[in-house]
């Protein structure tokens, strides 16, 4: 059992948690928790930690509801084929990003996609976001992206790191799930998937139709900025077309992640229904 903070290995996961320098220069991240555990890829995981507390639950999961003793022996069987260390709940407070720890966490190796084997799909339907700041937006779309059946996300480097604690936490799994690339330009991204047939459409309030009157059955991409300043205007002007979700009330705006949500769940139901 590990017992002290300044251990080495503990030391290295406090880092992964908090820089993204250490992250890219590891290739690596950590993802916390029974469910983040439970859904990452076998041949990704590194290493795996659990506290005191979580092994005595374990234990006695055989006092649990039916559901739970479920839970605990998916947990038992992939925690003899991974391995595990055991460290004392003190330490696992300190390693963990969390106020309240579930007790189990694992560093993943990190995924790479390539945009030219995506493009590869017929039904495309893409995110590009330029400049996202927020975890939660960006984890929301991710998890948001899977269940609407996305090819991919796009980001400019300046985003939010989808390493990031907040954000992996956010996408409750689809990280493992959902392609995503970084570009240095976004404006080759964009040239890049229309040259494949991809109509782009940007979220702009100036001179734009309303989503609804587009039809998104053919190869998509929604072009998407930062949450105070929107796209910047060279950005917005490589697009399609442009449009925008009407709002009634004295609403201006809506977070970029609801937004997101809206568009891709329309193309959704289009490609789905027909109409």
């Amino acid at each position: 059992m590990i017992t002290a903070v300044n251990n080495g290995r503990m030391k290295k996961l406090v880092q992964l948690n908090q820089k993204a320098k250490v992250r890219k220069e590891t290739d690596t991240f950590v993802a916390e928790g029974r469910k983040m555990f439970l859904e990452a890829p076998v041949s990704k995981i590194r290493e795996v930690y659990i506290s005191e507390s979580f092994l005595s639950m374990s234990e006695r999961a055989a006092e649990a509801g039916k559901a739970e003793q479920v839970m605990w022996i998916s947990l038992r069987e992939k925690l003899k084929q991974c391995g595990y260390e055991i460290v004392s709940d003190e330490v696992f407070q300190k390693i963990s990003d969390t106020r309240t720890p579930q007790g189990i966490l694992c560093v993943v190796e990190q995924f790479h996609y390539s945009l030219d084997k995506l493009l590869e799909e017929e039904r495309q339907l893409w995110v590009l976001l330029e400049d996202l700041q927020d975890p939660g937006n960006l984890g929301t779309i991710m998890r948001t992206g899977e269940g609407a059946g996305i090819t991919g996300v796009i980001l400019t480097k300046e985003s939010v790191d989808l390493y990031n604690p907040k954000t992996i936490r956010a996408t409750m799994g689809s990280i493992y799930r959902v392609p995503f690339l970084y570009v240095d330009s976004i404006e080759q991204a964009v040239q890049k998937l229309q040259g494949e047939g991809v109509l782009v459409y940007a979220a702009h309030l100036e001179e734009s139709r309303d989503y609804d009157t587009f039809d998104f059955t053919k190869k998509t991409a929604f072009l998407i900025g930062n949450e105070g300043n929107g796209l910047k205007r060279k950005t917005a002007d490589l697009a399609d077309a442009y449009l925008k979700i009407p709002m009634l009330g004295r609403v201006e705006s809506l977070n970029a992640a609801v937004a997101t949500s809206i568009l891709m769940y329309e193309a959704s139901r289009q490609r789905r229904t027909g109409v």
